[in-house]
This record gives C-alpha cells, sequence and structure tokens, in this order.
C-alpha cells in the first residue's frame, strides 16, 4: 500500500534514524580498517604498502561515484537509489568478510564502497524532503554526528574487533545491519516517484570519475613516490585538464551532471567552501594524534582509543543541540562560532610537547570537538536549504563529495606538512617517526596544528562575511 505524505511525516524520526545507521557504518568503514592493517597484511602475505589499498579503493570509488548517485537519485527516486545502495553495501561487506586473498578483498573492497557511496549520496535529499523547515536543522544535525561518529570511532572500535575477535569482522558486522536497514527501509521510506524523462550526463561522468581519480591516486602515491615524480605530475595535470573539460561540458550540457548554477548561489557556495574548510581542519589533527598520543606520550593502543573518543562522544551531545538551535536562532551565527572554536582547539593543540599533561589536551580537544559539531549541523542545513526540490539528491551528494574530498586532503596535507618539517629540522629526509627524537616529531605537529587552525580561521572570515550580508539584507 503506497505511503500518504501524512504516514511519511509521521514516521520522519524511524525514517532518519534508518538513514542515519547506513550512512554512521559507511563512514565508519572508511576507517575502522585502519587499525586491522597490519593483521590483514600479514595474513593475506602482502606488504604494508599493498595493503593501504584497501583504505585507498574505498574512499576511491566513493568520491568518484557520489557525485553520480545524487543525480540518479533525483531521475530514479531517492529512496529507491538508496536501497540499492543499501543491498550493495550489505553484500560488499559479507564478500569482505569472506574473503581469502588480497585480490578478492579488493575487489569486494570497491563493491562495498559503491552501495557506501549509493546511500551516502542520497541521505540527505530524503532528510530534506521529509522534514519540514523548521526542523530540518535538528535532522541534519543528527545525520551530520552519525557521520563525525562513524569517521572518529572507527580507529577504537576497530581496535577492539580486533582484539576481541579477527579483521574479517570488521566487515562481517556490516551484514544483520544492512539487512535490518533495508527491510526497515522497505516499510517506512517514502515511496520512490517514478522515474523522470531527464537524461543522465554521461560524458560528465566520465569525466568526472577521470579527475577524481587522478586527482586521489596522485595525492596518495605521492606521498610514497614523491610530488616531483613524473607520473605523479602527469597524474595532476590529467586531473587538471579532465576537470576543465568537465565543466566546460556542464556549463553547455542541458541538464548536467552538476548543475553550476547551484554555485551562483553565495550561500550554497560559501557553506560548501567552509565545510571543505572544516574537515581539511579536523582531518588534520585525526591524523596526527594518534601518533603523538602512542609515540611521544607513550600511551597504549587502548588508552589512545580512549582518549580519541572524547571526539564522538561530544559531537554525539553538540551536534543534535546545535541542529536544534540553528532552527531556532538561525545557522549564520553557530557556524561562525563553531569555526572560532574549533580553530582555538587547534591552536592550542600546538602547544603541546613531549611533556604536556594528559588532561590539557583533552581539555584542547574538547574546545575543537564543541566548536566541530557547533559548525557541520547549522552549515549542513545552510546548504540543503539552497536545494531545489527536485535537485536535494544531486545537492546532498555534492556535500558528502565535499567532506570526503576534505578529509582526503587534510591527511594528506597533514602527513606532508609534518614530515617536511621534521626533515628540514633534523636535516636528512624522513618519513617515519623517530625513536628518541620526540622533538622533531613536536617540531612538525607544531606546524600541522598552526595551519589547520589558520584554515578554521579563514572559514571563519567567510561565515562573518555571509553574516554580515545576511544582516544587511534583512536590514533593507
Amino acid at each position: 500500500m503506497e505511503q500518504t505524505n501524512e504516514t511519511v511525516y509521521k514516521n520522519r524520526m524511524l525514517i532518519l534514524v534508518n538513514v542515519v545507521l547506513l550512512t554512521f557504518m559507511a563512514t565508519l568503514d572508511s576507517s575502522i580498517v585502519n587499525v586491522a592493517l597490519p593483521q590483514m597484511s600479514q595474513l593475506l602475505s602482502v606488504s604494508s604498502e599493498a595493503i593501504a589499498w584497501v583504505v585507498t579503493v574505498y574512499l576511491l570509488v566513493v568520491v568518484g561515484t557520489i557525485l553520480i548517485f545524487g543525480r540518479l537519485g533525483d531521475i530514479f527516486g531517492k529512496t529507491r537509489i538508496f536501497l540499492y545502495g543499501v543491498l550493495v553495501f550489505t553484500l560488499g561487506s559479507l564478500l569482505c568478510g569472506i574473503s581469502h586473498n588480497f585480490p578478492q578483498l579488493i575487489i569486494s573492497r570497491g563493491i562495498q564502497a559503491l552501495g557506501a557511496s549509493a546511500a551516502m549520496g542520497t541521505n540527505q535529499g530524503i532528510i530534506t524532503q521529509i522534514f519540514p523547515v523548521h526542523e530540518r536543522g535538528k535532522a541534519l544535525g543528527i545525520s551530520g554526528t552519525s557521520v563525525a561518529l562513524g569517521s572518529m570511532a572507527g580507529p577504537p572500535l576497530g581496535g577492539f574487533i580486533i582484539h576481541s575477535f579477527a579483521w574479517e569482522y570488521i566487515f562481517l558486522i556490516n551484514v544483520p545491519i544492512g539487512i535490518f536497514v533495508y527491510i526497515l527501509g522497505m516499510k517506512i521510506l517514502p515511496v520512490a516517484k517514478k522515474s523522470t524523462a531527464e537524461p543522465f550526463d554521461i560524458k560528465g561522468a566520465i569525466l568526472f570519475c577521470i579527475s577524481i581519480a587522478s586527482l586521489f591516486l596522485s595525492m596518495n602515491l605521492g606521498k610514497e613516490y614523491g610530488y616531483g615524480n613524473p607520473f605523479i605530475v602527469g597524474g595532476m595535470v590529467l586531473f587538471a585538464v579532465s576537470f576543465l573539460l568537465f565543466l566546460l561540458l556542464e556549463r553547455k550540457t542541458e541538464i548536467p551532471l552538476l548543475p553550476l548554477k547551484l554555485f551562483k548561489n553565495s550561500l550554497f557556495s560559501i557553506s560548501i567552501f567552509c565545510a571543505f574548510l572544516s574537515f581539511v581542519a579536523i582531518s588534520s589533527s585525526t591524523i596526527i594524534l594518534p601518533f603523538y598520543l602512542q609515540n611521544t606520550l607513550k600511551y597504549s593502543s587502548a588508552v589512545t582509543g580512549l582518549i580519541l573518543m572524547v571526539s564522538p562522544v561530544i559531537l554525539a551531545v553538540v551536534a543534535p543541540v546545535s541542529g536544534h538551535l540553528s532552527d531556532q536562532i538561525g545557522s549564520e551565527i553557530l557556524t561562525f562560532v563553531g569555526l572560532i572554536l574549533t580553530g582555538t582547539g587547534l591552536g592550542l593543540m600546538s602547544t603541546l610537547t613531549e611533556t604536556s599533561d594528559i588532561k590539557l589536551l583533552i581539555a584542547y580537544l574538547a574546545i575543537m570537538s564543541v566548536g566541530n559539531g557547533l559548525f557541520q549541523s547549522p552549515n549542513n542545513s545552510l546548504t540543503m536549504s539552497t536545494a531545489p526540490r527536485n535537485m536535494l539528491g544531486i545537492c546532498g551528494s555534492v556535500n558528502a563529495l565535499i567532506r570526503n574530498l576534505g578529509m582526503i586532503s587534510g591527511v594528506s596535507f597533514a602527513i606532508l606538512i609534518l614530515y617536511s618539517r621534521m626533515s628540514a629540522k633534523i636535516g636528512y629526509n624522513v618519513s617515519n617517526y623517530i625513536e628518541g627524537r620526540d622533538d622533531i616529531f613536536i617540531y612538525g605537529m607544531k606546524g600541522v596544528y598552526v595551519i589547520a587552525a589558520l584554515i578554521c580561521g579563514l572559514g571563519a572570515l567567510f561565515t562573518a562575511i555571509r553574516l554580515y550580508g545576511r544582516k544587511i539584507k534583512k536590514t533593507l
């Protein structure tokens, strides 16, 4: 029996839980594998360099296809694409968990990523569709919390699973959850409307995939082979050419994969840009902090996991509250305050030394996390509020794309700055932690945190301009 709008509205909180649960699992799987890589490398008899592709393939497929699934959601129905995504993600997780060799695991990981991309590319569109304006900020805040929790809870949760079971269960845990989400989704999600007659921009999709793949691979392989390597330089050139051709094609295409007119809306453009800066800054900290805790302060992996849980716990509390506040007082002021606090926390982290009290670190981490929680939910709400109803899917996927690009860029940036400064300080090229020379790592870490704080400051400046512009419009 077809659901009425009234039924969908009544079930909106259950729908939110359903959508958010899969989003959490899909985001979790981008980081939960990290702690299992050493064990997987040994058991699958591959090098540590090769096993890193388990992470790389997942992120590459998600980033390269998420816009495509957002557009397909607008054409064929967001619910339909989301549910297909759930099925593929669940199947891919099962195949990963029963993989017996490295090539099989890599292929299975790619299948899993396709499902995750389809789900993440349509989830914000579904939420925006079913929640009225006065509740949208809170709902998107909860969605934003699931993303933050997934990315930050991955390492400690993965460590627990590896310690108690085996690496296969990192993937197999998704299977019952995926089945539950699919069955519940079939019953409560809004019925997908009939497919529209709009064409799909195949040429644009191919060019976009080429540009993202060349950029992503160049950024990742550049850390290993050097950014001056001819193949890495060639990859960056391929990215520049293919992305330029993509933009030119999108301008001429009647119904493009990425409607560039969205970016004519200054509110959308600033919100997207600030989201990118935020994820670059936060991801920089996420990749550096475990080294500081384990190698410099000599904490065990278990204690490190507990300390790292400070951020997701705070986000779980703050993000829904900030989403609710954004519905009451508006989003602009919250995004500004959020970025200021995030930048302050990152700046304070740059003052840490080899002998810093762990209480100071937790306090700084808390300030940064409160700021991140205050920023993410209202900024998501601002981004999605600009979307025409027939473009909710593509706007949501653009938002998710920017988030993933920010995370990738943040990790690459942090590693580049860290080892460049460490190499300059010690006088020769290094690419690892130097035992007995904690001061060298601290020198590199300070640079990462200072620049990350400045990046947040730039985002705060743009939000201040946005806030000022909105106030001027209201007085006219």
